[in-house]
């Protein structure tokens, strides 16, 4: 069988048990009496992680260099570190929570991979004199990994922001309940004190859940920032040259360690800093992407060529 055929089958297949996870995990959310189906969306998860590390490794064996040559290599590798930061994150958490939220990003991004990208830019290219080094692996496969977490983790912090929006808007329908108490019968008034007491009880844990994720990715974005320093300056000349890649990998280090320092210090709470991470966000996507959109750069190899 011809192997980009193979390829192209491996793709698909991640694709459609990406779709699976996501219908599962959203319906564990929406009907928690089927809880017992996490264990499929679990399973299809690792089942794409496992079909993109094929791709991805006999890419590398085939022709011989780390599978990061073009954007469609990037951005499957990078749906490969998000399913397989999913599995380590839902795993340790044991919450449903970070599929549903990881799955559609990672839904998403490989099909803009499979389906929007032209057939010439999916195609393996040798890559350039700069990026044959034994640093590309060490730097991006850190950088990659450490986007995959901030990513989750910053999604966290969106749903966060959403959740404690409708909950202050329930409050307040409550508060209204209480002045016009006479209208209402008891019960329903009681269910939902109740309904807004566990938004409450859930908005703590899925901050919490945030926190620790961007406290996981944060280190590794540091560590693959200090590796391409030195890539740089055995490269180039120069630790630093203020390359737009560069500058935002900058603006999003020093976001996430201005969310993490407020919530160590405990100087912000809750609204505050989920705004900040739900920021980094954007910020990433600019990082990673953006930057070779909207002009060309040190970091520009063979993504837009």
């Amino acid at each position: 069988m011809n192997w980009n055929i193979l390829e192209n089958s491996l793709v698909n297949t991640a694709f459609g048990l990406l779709l699976t996870s996501l219908i599962i995990y959203w319906t564990n959310l929406s009907l928690p009496y089927f809880k017992q189906l996490n264990i499929i969306g679990k399973i299809s998860v690792f089942a794409s992680n496992i079909c993109l590390f094929i791709v991805l490794l006999s890419r590398w064996i085939i022709h011989g260099y780390f599978p990061l040559s073009n954007l469609y290599e990037s951005l499957l590798f990078l749906t490969w570190c998000i399913t397989f930061t999913n599995l380590i994150l839902e795993v340790k958490h044991n919450s449903i929570i970070i599929g549903a939220i990881s799955a559609p990003i990672s839904l998403f991004i490989i099909s803009f991979a499979s389906f929007s990208l032209p057939i010439e830019m999916q195609k393996a290219s040798p890559l350039v004199p700069a990026l044959r080094s034994n640093w590309l692996m060490m730097h991006v496969t850190i950088m990659m990994i450490s986007y995959a977490t901030l990513i989750i983790g910053s999604l966290l912090s969106i749903l966060f922001l959403i959740i404690d929006q409708d909950k202050k808007e329930k409050k307040n329908q409550v508060s209204s309940k209480i002045k016009k108490i006479y209208q209402y019968n008891q019960n329903s008034l009681v269910f939902d004190q109740t309904l807004n007491q566990s938004k409450i009880t859930l908005l703590e844990s899925i901050d919490n859940l945030s926190y620790r994720t961007i406290g996981l990715g944060f280190p590794l974005l540091t560590i693959g920032i200090i590796a391409g320093a030195v890539w740089a300056n055995e490269a180039w000349g120069s630790y630093w040259s203020w390359d737009p890649k560069e500058t935002w990998a900058l603006i999003t280090w020093l976001i996430f360690a201005a969310y993490l320092h407020s919530r160590f210090t405990k100087s912000w709470k809750g609204k505050k800093p989920a705004i900040l991470a739900s920021i980094g966000f954007f910020v990433v996507w600019i990082c990673y992407l953006g930057v070779n959109f909207l002009g060309q750069g040190l970091h520009s190899y063979g993504w837009l060529q």
